[in-house]
């Protein structure tokens, strides 16, 4: 497998992998993402902004990561200092047909490395609190659970939050 920056001749297989992931998620009432959302504009500004990371395993693009450093104001809720740079993971899913085979970890561990690049020592991410897969794999991966917020964008839905910290 090997982990990359996305082109925009990706977007299609994006948004295919996209429409493979919605389904389960809303069977187990995760009502984050739905036929909206994400969508090709989200992801063509993450390409331009080059922070969208896809995965691709024999040829299949087979997850992708948006990492960047766009914190939501709600995140000061749980007691971050949104003034103190961070990475944050934003739009990250793996194709149902291979899950379980350390997709998730990879893309995370990329944005492990785009914070060690840039000298960034905070790494956030958050999920919603209906999403089991994220809430066991974030703890392995050495993010600490931080709280449970709303976010404005998303009304009715809870979302829970993340951290970690890299050591220098």
């Amino acid at each position: 497998m090997t982990v990359r920056l996305a082109l925009s001749t990706d977007i299609s297989a994006l948004l295919q992998l996209i429409r493979r992931v919605v389904p389960l998620m809303q069977a187990v009432g995760n009502f984050q993402w739905d036929d909206q959302y994400p969508n090709a504009a989200v992801f063509e500004k993450d390409i331009a902004q080059g922070q969208l990371w896809v995965a691709d395993l024999d040829g299949q693009l087979v997850g992708v990561a948006a990492i960047t450093t766009d914190q939501e104001p709600e995140y000061a809720q749980v007691g971050w200092d949104l003034s103190e740079t961070a990475i944050v993971v934003h739009r990250l899913a793996v194709d149902p047909a291979v899950r379980g085979r350390g997709v998730a970890a990879r893309l995370l561990a990329q944005a492990d490395e785009v914070a060690r690049q840039r000298g960034i020592q905070v790494l956030r991410i958050d999920t919603n609190t209906q999403n089991e897969a994220t809430q066991r794999l974030f703890p392995k991966v050495g993010y600490v659970f931080a709280g449970e917020i709303g976010l404005g964008f998303r009304p009715g839905l809870r979302f829970y939050c993340y951290e970690k910290r890299l050591t220098v």
